[in-house]
């Protein structure tokens, strides 16, 4: 039985005064008047407790901006863009001029239906994560697959500024090659200047370091040597390490996948990507930047850094035999090179130590070193410097 009851009853039915029963019941004999008099106006209702909601609600949103959260909500959403509560609160902000907390944002969206329930993930603060400091410090590289209208599969390769999540080169292809990587990195570098360090998977366009030292460095790894950019590689089994740029191409593909009109050459998608990068680099609010601000804000904020001016010999060891033109055959900046021994040499089974273009051609079973040189990369053969054909034979001396 509720106090109410036990007070009207008191009063009304045992005809008690209102103050002594305000004394008994410890309350106030304001409130117990005010009881008596709600239950000769409404009865029995007058029993069970009232609703303390407030009769207006000055903070409440207004139907207009509830309407403007679920449009843009929406609009993003169906350009393939993000549309998450910080994101709206930064577009409410910025283009209309309204602040409300993200909390009302997803409270109104999930009201409205548009909010699926995501299954619990790992926190964030459990990830270590890792940012350059400058612009430039640090660059992050990947390729990933798109199919055009007809089902032709296409590469798009993107090179992502670390520290501020700029896009500063993405470009589509039939097939990223190693060629392809050093082109696209040497144009950015021409309009963004030189980064001090790479950051990419282990991917044979980017590095040879599982190859079993077969193949030498590449090209790409050649180029960060001659300029002394430091090239750095993410472990095995470790995607998240180069996990910037592969968010980047998660949004990229989802843009492109909500475009009313799929490319049907890698020149129209060229041009969407194009069209997305404007938008992702100057205009779209990135939720991992300070302030939500665009990576084009960001990138230009601080001192760029360069290049440092220390150097990264490649030192390796393979094992080779000589072929039966005299030779052996390796590969420098994605180049080979034919190192000449001698012919009388063939089928001998050697090692070669490589530091850098310092070649030393040893004999496996002896020992012997049968060659040192240092390795001209303008010329595919390497000569022994010996005259070539037959050794002329010296003539007889005639007895008299």
């Amino acid at each position: 039985m509720s106090k109410a009851r036990l007070i009207i009853t008191a009063v009304i039915v045992e005809g008690r005064t209102q103050a002594d029963v305000a004394r008994e019941y410890d309350v106030s004999a304001g409130w117990v008047s005010k009881l008596i008099a709600r239950y000769r106006t409404e009865g029995e209702a007058a029993f069970e407790p009232k609703s303390r909601r407030p009769h207006t609600s000055p903070n409440k949103t207004s139907e207009a901006v509830v309407g403007l959260i679920i449009n843009i909500r929406t609009d993003l959403a169906s350009q393939g863009l993000d549309a998450g509560t910080d994101t709206i609160q930064w577009h409410l902000k910025h283009h209309h001029q309204i602040t409300v907390s993200t909390s009302t944002i997803h409270r109104h969206l999930r009201n409205a239906g548009l909010v699926t329930p995501a299954p619990n993930k790992r926190p964030k603060s459990s990830y270590i994560r890792f940012q350059a400091e400058q612009p430039n410090e640090t660059w992050q590289s990947d390729f990933t697959h798109h199919r055009l209208a007809d089902g032709t599969d296409n590469e798009i390769i993107t090179w992502l500024d670390d520290h501020s999540r700029y896009a500063l080169s993405v470009t589509a292809h039939t097939r990223v090659t190693g060629t392809i990587v050093l082109n696209t990195f040497t144009a950015a570098t021409q309009t963004h200047g030189e980064p001090a360090s790479t950051l990419t998977d282990n991917g044979m366009v980017y590095t040879t370091r599982f190859s079993g030292g077969k193949g030498g460095r590449n090209q790409y790894e050649t180029e960060l040597t001659l300029r002394h950019i430091i090239q750095k590689n993410s472990a095995p089994n470790h995607p998240t390490t180069c996990g910037k740029v592969e968010r980047f191409q998660q949004t990229l593909k989802k843009w492109l996948r909500a475009q009313p009109e799929q490319p049907d050459t890698t020149l129209q998608l060229q041009t969407l990507i194009n069209q997305f990068v404007d938008i992702y680099n100057h205009h779209r609010p990135h939720r991992s930047l300070p302030k939500r601000a665009t990576p084009n804000a960001i990138y230009n904020r601080r001192p760029k850094a360069s290049p440092g001016n220390t150097t990264n010999p490649h030192h390796r060891v393979r094992h080779d035999r000589i072929s039966k033109a005299g030779t052996v055959t390796l590969r420098h900046n994605s180049r080979l090179h034919h190192i000449g021994i001698g012919k009388q040499h063939t089928g001998t089974y050697v090692v070669l130590l490589i530091n850098d273009l310092q070649i030393r051609v040893v004999n496996t079973t002896t020992g012997e070193l049968m060659r040192q040189l240092v390795l001209d990369t303008t010329r595919d053969y390497q000569p022994t410097g010996k005259p070539s054909g037959p050794t002329p034979k010296t003539k007889k001396a005639q007895t008299p």
